[in-house]
Protein backbone atom coordinates (compact mmCIF):
# COMPACT_ATOMS: atom_id res chain seq x y z
CA UNK A 1 0.00 0.00 0.00
CA UNK A 2 3.08 2.12 0.85
CA UNK A 3 4.26 1.70 -3.07
CA UNK A 4 1.43 2.45 -4.54
CA UNK A 5 0.79 5.95 -2.38
CA UNK A 6 4.38 6.47 -3.43
CA UNK A 7 3.98 5.54 -6.64
CA UNK A 8 0.70 7.69 -7.60
CA UNK A 9 0.73 10.61 -4.98
CA UNK A 10 -3.51 10.67 -4.51
CA UNK A 11 -5.14 14.03 -4.02
CA UNK A 12 -7.71 12.25 -1.82
CA UNK A 13 -8.17 8.52 -0.67
CA UNK A 14 -11.91 7.28 -0.67
CA UNK A 15 -12.37 3.34 0.94
CA UNK A 16 -16.06 1.80 0.24
CA UNK A 17 -15.08 -0.80 3.09
CA UNK A 18 -14.55 -0.47 6.78
CA UNK A 19 -11.11 -2.63 7.20
CA UNK A 20 -9.68 -1.04 3.87
CA UNK A 21 -10.29 2.67 5.92
CA UNK A 22 -8.42 1.28 8.41
CA UNK A 23 -5.54 0.39 6.02
CA UNK A 24 -5.25 3.39 4.42
CA UNK A 25 -5.22 5.48 7.99
CA UNK A 26 -2.09 3.77 8.88
CA UNK A 27 -0.41 4.51 5.79
CA UNK A 28 -1.45 7.94 5.46
CA UNK A 29 0.20 8.44 9.06
CA UNK A 30 3.66 6.64 9.01
CA UNK A 31 4.10 8.74 5.23
CA UNK A 32 3.27 11.50 7.33
CA UNK A 33 0.77 12.53 4.96
CA UNK A 34 -2.34 12.52 7.27
CA UNK A 35 -2.78 15.91 7.25
CA UNK A 36 -2.35 16.71 3.40
CA UNK A 37 -4.69 14.28 2.19
CA UNK A 38 -8.23 13.62 3.23
CA UNK A 39 -9.48 10.44 4.24
CA UNK A 40 -13.54 9.99 2.52
CA UNK A 41 -15.12 6.77 3.77
CA UNK A 42 -18.37 6.09 1.56
CA UNK A 43 -20.53 3.61 4.30
CA UNK A 44 -22.73 1.11 2.07
CA UNK A 45 -24.95 -0.18 4.92
CA UNK A 46 -27.83 1.96 5.60
CA UNK A 47 -29.01 0.92 8.42
CA UNK A 48 -28.90 1.26 12.45
CA UNK A 49 -26.70 -1.23 13.70
CA UNK A 50 -23.85 -2.03 11.23
CA UNK A 51 -20.90 -3.34 12.49
CA UNK A 52 -18.40 -0.95 14.65
CA UNK A 53 -15.28 -1.28 12.28
CA UNK A 54 -17.07 1.25 10.30
CA UNK A 55 -15.85 4.17 13.13
CA UNK A 56 -12.31 5.32 12.15
CA UNK A 57 -10.85 8.41 14.48
CA UNK A 58 -8.59 8.84 10.99
CA UNK A 59 -11.56 9.43 8.67
CA UNK A 60 -11.81 13.37 7.31
CA UNK A 61 -15.23 12.76 6.13
CA UNK A 62 -18.07 9.94 6.26
CA UNK A 63 -20.31 9.89 3.95
CA UNK A 64 -23.70 7.71 4.88
CA UNK A 65 -27.51 6.82 2.99
CA UNK A 66 -29.50 7.45 6.09
CA UNK A 67 -29.79 9.45 9.02
CA UNK A 68 -30.15 6.15 10.42
CA UNK A 69 -26.46 5.59 9.56
CA UNK A 70 -25.32 8.69 10.16
CA UNK A 71 -26.82 8.27 14.23
CA UNK A 72 -24.97 5.09 14.50
CA UNK A 73 -21.55 6.61 13.81
CA UNK A 74 -22.11 9.39 16.09
CA UNK A 75 -22.86 6.83 18.35
CA UNK A 76 -19.55 5.13 18.00
CA UNK A 77 -18.17 8.11 18.27
CA UNK A 78 -17.74 10.04 15.20
CA UNK A 79 -18.01 13.42 15.61
CA UNK A 80 -21.30 14.65 13.79
CA UNK A 81 -19.79 17.23 11.77
CA UNK A 82 -17.78 14.59 10.19
CA UNK A 83 -20.80 12.75 8.74
CA UNK A 84 -22.76 14.12 5.55
CA UNK A 85 -26.18 12.25 4.60
CA UNK A 86 -25.54 11.93 0.47
CA UNK A 87 -28.13 8.61 -0.04
CA UNK A 88 -26.93 5.14 -1.62
CA UNK A 89 -24.37 5.07 -4.67
CA UNK A 90 -26.55 3.71 -7.23
CA UNK A 91 -25.87 3.87 -11.32
CA UNK A 92 -27.61 6.53 -12.67
CA UNK A 93 -28.97 4.25 -15.09
CA UNK A 94 -31.64 3.07 -12.56
CA UNK A 95 -32.69 6.56 -12.01
CA UNK A 96 -36.04 6.82 -12.83
CA UNK A 97 -36.85 8.60 -16.29
CA UNK A 98 -40.73 8.75 -16.01
CA UNK A 99 -43.98 7.44 -16.72
CA UNK A 100 -43.73 6.92 -20.16
CA UNK A 101 -40.37 5.05 -19.78
CA UNK A 102 -42.24 2.74 -17.56
CA UNK A 103 -44.89 2.10 -19.97
CA UNK A 104 -42.11 2.08 -22.68
CA UNK A 105 -40.32 -0.86 -20.86
CA UNK A 106 -43.18 -2.72 -20.24
CA UNK A 107 -44.12 -3.01 -24.08
CA UNK A 108 -40.58 -4.17 -24.94
CA UNK A 109 -41.15 -7.14 -23.02
CA UNK A 110 -44.33 -7.42 -24.37
CA UNK A 111 -46.52 -6.81 -21.69
CA UNK A 112 -49.30 -4.39 -21.69
CA UNK A 113 -47.90 -0.49 -21.23
CA UNK A 114 -50.87 0.29 -19.08
CA UNK A 115 -51.63 -3.22 -16.63
CA UNK A 116 -50.59 -3.33 -13.16
CA UNK A 117 -46.92 -5.19 -13.56
CA UNK A 118 -45.42 -7.40 -10.60
CA UNK A 119 -41.66 -7.83 -10.96
CA UNK A 120 -40.43 -11.28 -9.15
CA UNK A 121 -36.78 -10.95 -8.69
CA UNK A 122 -35.43 -14.47 -7.67
CA UNK A 123 -31.47 -12.68 -7.73
CA UNK A 124 -28.38 -13.36 -9.71
CA UNK A 125 -28.52 -17.16 -8.38
CA UNK A 126 -31.97 -17.81 -8.85
CA UNK A 127 -33.14 -18.72 -5.44
CA UNK A 128 -34.70 -18.18 -2.09
CA UNK A 129 -38.46 -18.83 -1.48
CA UNK A 130 -39.88 -16.09 -4.55
CA UNK A 131 -40.42 -19.66 -6.80
CA UNK A 132 -43.09 -20.75 -4.26
CA UNK A 133 -44.54 -17.35 -3.91
CA UNK A 134 -44.73 -17.19 -7.62
CA UNK A 135 -47.09 -19.90 -7.02
CA UNK A 136 -49.67 -18.52 -4.86
CA UNK A 137 -49.45 -15.15 -6.76
CA UNK A 138 -50.74 -16.99 -10.09
CA UNK A 139 -53.59 -18.93 -7.89
CA UNK A 140 -54.66 -15.35 -7.36
CA UNK A 141 -57.54 -13.88 -9.65
CA UNK A 142 -55.64 -10.91 -9.97
CA UNK A 143 -55.73 -7.83 -12.54
CA UNK A 144 -51.84 -7.88 -13.48
CA UNK A 145 -49.00 -9.15 -15.50
CA UNK A 146 -46.26 -10.10 -14.16
CA UNK A 147 -42.04 -10.55 -14.82
CA UNK A 148 -40.38 -13.96 -12.83
CA UNK A 149 -36.27 -13.55 -13.16
CA UNK A 150 -34.90 -16.29 -12.64
CA UNK A 151 -31.26 -15.33 -13.04
CA UNK A 152 -28.39 -18.16 -13.86
CA UNK A 153 -30.75 -21.11 -12.39
CA UNK A 154 -31.94 -22.51 -15.52
CA UNK A 155 -34.13 -25.33 -14.11
CA UNK A 156 -35.59 -22.61 -11.97
CA UNK A 157 -36.27 -20.82 -15.37
CA UNK A 158 -37.81 -23.81 -17.07
CA UNK A 159 -39.97 -23.98 -13.55
CA UNK A 160 -41.04 -20.57 -13.66
CA UNK A 161 -42.41 -21.33 -17.19
CA UNK A 162 -44.24 -24.28 -16.59
CA UNK A 163 -45.66 -22.45 -13.68
CA UNK A 164 -46.76 -19.78 -15.98
CA UNK A 165 -47.89 -21.54 -18.92
CA UNK A 166 -50.88 -21.67 -16.10
CA UNK A 167 -51.66 -18.50 -14.87
CA UNK A 168 -54.38 -16.52 -15.24
CA UNK A 169 -52.42 -13.04 -16.32
CA UNK A 170 -49.74 -12.51 -18.29
CA UNK A 171 -45.92 -13.59 -17.43
CA UNK A 172 -42.84 -12.83 -19.19
CA UNK A 173 -40.03 -15.30 -17.29
CA UNK A 174 -36.77 -14.06 -17.96
CA UNK A 175 -33.22 -16.46 -17.22
CA UNK A 176 -29.99 -13.83 -16.58
CA UNK A 177 -30.49 -10.15 -17.91
CA UNK A 178 -27.49 -7.72 -17.69
CA UNK A 179 -30.78 -4.99 -17.83
CA UNK A 180 -32.08 -5.81 -14.53
CA UNK A 181 -32.80 -1.53 -14.88
CA UNK A 182 -35.41 -2.26 -17.32
CA UNK A 183 -37.44 -4.56 -15.45
CA UNK A 184 -37.50 -2.36 -12.43
CA UNK A 185 -38.67 0.31 -14.28
CA UNK A 186 -41.24 -1.49 -15.78
CA UNK A 187 -42.43 -2.91 -12.40
CA UNK A 188 -44.95 -1.15 -10.27
CA UNK A 189 -43.65 -3.07 -7.57
CA UNK A 190 -40.74 -5.81 -6.62
CA UNK A 191 -41.17 -9.17 -4.74
CA UNK A 192 -37.69 -9.98 -3.15
CA UNK A 193 -35.25 -10.75 -0.38
CA UNK A 194 -34.00 -7.40 0.53
CA UNK A 195 -30.77 -7.69 -0.46
CA UNK A 196 -28.16 -4.79 -0.16
CA UNK A 197 -27.46 -2.96 -3.12
CA UNK A 198 -30.61 -4.32 -5.34
CA UNK A 199 -33.09 -2.93 -2.71
CA UNK A 200 -31.68 0.68 -3.49
CA UNK A 201 -31.81 -0.28 -6.88
CA UNK A 202 -35.64 -0.85 -7.08
CA UNK A 203 -36.07 2.32 -4.53
CA UNK A 204 -34.40 4.54 -7.01
CA UNK A 205 -36.47 3.57 -9.81
CA UNK A 206 -39.56 4.72 -7.53
CA UNK A 207 -40.42 0.84 -7.01
CA UNK A 208 -41.71 0.27 -3.89
CA UNK A 209 -41.00 -3.73 -2.01
CA UNK A 210 -42.81 -6.61 -1.45
CA UNK A 211 -40.17 -8.27 1.35
CA UNK A 212 -39.49 -11.72 1.19
CA UNK A 213 -39.45 -12.29 5.28
CA UNK A 214 -41.00 -16.28 4.52
CA UNK A 215 -36.98 -17.06 5.94
CA UNK A 216 -35.40 -15.38 8.54
CA UNK A 217 -33.23 -12.54 6.69
CA UNK A 218 -29.69 -12.63 7.59
CA UNK A 219 -28.62 -9.97 10.39
CA UNK A 220 -27.85 -7.10 7.82
CA UNK A 221 -30.46 -8.21 5.87
CA UNK A 222 -32.54 -7.83 8.73
CA UNK A 223 -31.82 -4.20 9.70
CA UNK A 224 -32.08 -2.81 5.95
CA UNK A 225 -35.43 -4.95 5.90
CA UNK A 226 -36.45 -2.61 9.66
CA UNK A 227 -35.09 0.05 7.61
CA UNK A 228 -37.21 0.06 4.38
CA UNK A 229 -40.46 -1.19 6.11
CA UNK A 230 -40.55 1.79 8.92
CA UNK A 231 -39.88 4.44 6.12
CA UNK A 232 -42.80 3.17 4.64
CA UNK A 233 -41.20 1.92 0.99
CA UNK A 234 -41.58 -2.11 1.46
CA UNK A 235 -44.40 -4.03 2.86
CA UNK A 236 -43.46 -7.58 5.09
CA UNK A 237 -44.41 -10.96 3.24
CA UNK A 238 -44.85 -13.27 6.34
CA UNK A 239 -45.75 -15.83 4.50
CA UNK A 240 -46.08 -17.17 0.92
CA UNK A 241 -49.91 -17.42 1.12
CA UNK A 242 -50.27 -13.53 1.96
CA UNK A 243 -48.80 -12.49 -1.13
CA UNK A 244 -52.29 -12.05 -3.19
CA UNK A 245 -54.25 -10.24 -0.70
CA UNK A 246 -50.77 -7.91 -0.61
CA UNK A 247 -50.75 -7.07 -4.29
CA UNK A 248 -54.95 -6.76 -4.45
CA UNK A 249 -54.85 -4.00 -1.90
CA UNK A 250 -51.88 -2.40 -4.13
CA UNK A 251 -54.20 -2.46 -7.16
CA UNK A 252 -57.54 -1.80 -5.28
CA UNK A 253 -56.14 0.73 -2.57
CA UNK A 254 -55.22 4.11 -4.49
CA UNK A 255 -53.78 5.89 -1.44
CA UNK A 256 -51.94 2.82 -0.07
CA UNK A 257 -49.85 2.08 -3.07
CA UNK A 258 -48.78 5.90 -3.79
CA UNK A 259 -48.55 6.44 -0.33
CA UNK A 260 -45.55 3.54 -0.89
CA UNK A 261 -44.15 4.92 -3.83
CA UNK A 262 -43.44 8.31 -2.88
CA UNK A 263 -41.45 6.67 0.02
CA UNK A 264 -39.30 5.05 -2.11
CA UNK A 265 -37.92 8.78 -2.51
CA UNK A 266 -37.24 9.41 1.12
CA UNK A 267 -35.62 6.46 1.25
CA UNK A 268 -33.12 6.59 -2.17
CA UNK A 269 -32.35 9.76 -1.96
CA UNK A 270 -32.42 10.86 -5.65
CA UNK A 271 -28.95 11.83 -7.32
CA UNK A 272 -26.91 10.46 -4.49
CA UNK A 273 -24.03 9.23 -6.52
CA UNK A 274 -23.66 12.53 -8.18
CA UNK A 275 -23.66 13.98 -4.24
CA UNK A 276 -21.15 11.48 -3.03
CA UNK A 277 -18.72 12.12 -5.76
CA UNK A 278 -19.05 16.52 -5.21
CA UNK A 279 -18.81 16.20 -1.98
CA UNK A 280 -15.20 14.01 -2.59
CA UNK A 281 -13.92 16.57 -4.96
CA UNK A 282 -14.62 19.67 -3.14
CA UNK A 283 -11.95 18.12 -0.81
CA UNK A 284 -9.59 17.82 -2.74
CA UNK A 285 -6.38 20.39 -2.63
CA UNK A 286 -7.26 23.70 -4.36
CA UNK A 287 -3.17 23.54 -5.97
CA UNK A 288 -4.69 19.96 -7.73
CA UNK A 289 -7.93 21.41 -8.97
CA UNK A 290 -7.06 22.03 -12.25
CA UNK A 291 -5.81 18.59 -13.02
CA UNK A 292 -9.25 16.96 -12.04
CA UNK A 293 -11.32 20.01 -13.03
CA UNK A 294 -13.66 17.56 -15.02
CA UNK A 295 -13.56 14.50 -12.28
CA UNK A 296 -17.00 15.01 -10.83
CA UNK A 297 -18.43 15.10 -14.36
CA UNK A 298 -16.37 11.49 -15.49
CA UNK A 299 -17.83 9.84 -12.71
CA UNK A 300 -21.01 10.80 -12.39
Amino acid sequence: MRGLFERWCPHIVVSVHPLTQHIFARVLKELNLADRIPLVTVVTDPYYGFWKGWACDDVSLYLVASGEARQQLIDYGIAPERIKISGMPVHPKFDFPGEQAAQAARTALGLDAEKFTVFLNAGWEGGGNVPEIFRELVRGELDVQAIFLAGKNEALKNEAETVAAAARFPVKVIGYSDEVEQLMRAANVMISKLGGLSTFEALNCRVPIIADVTTRPMPQEASTVNLIVKGGAAVLLQSASDIVPIVRRMIDDSKHYAALRAATITIALPNATKRIVEEITALIPKAATADNESLAEHVA
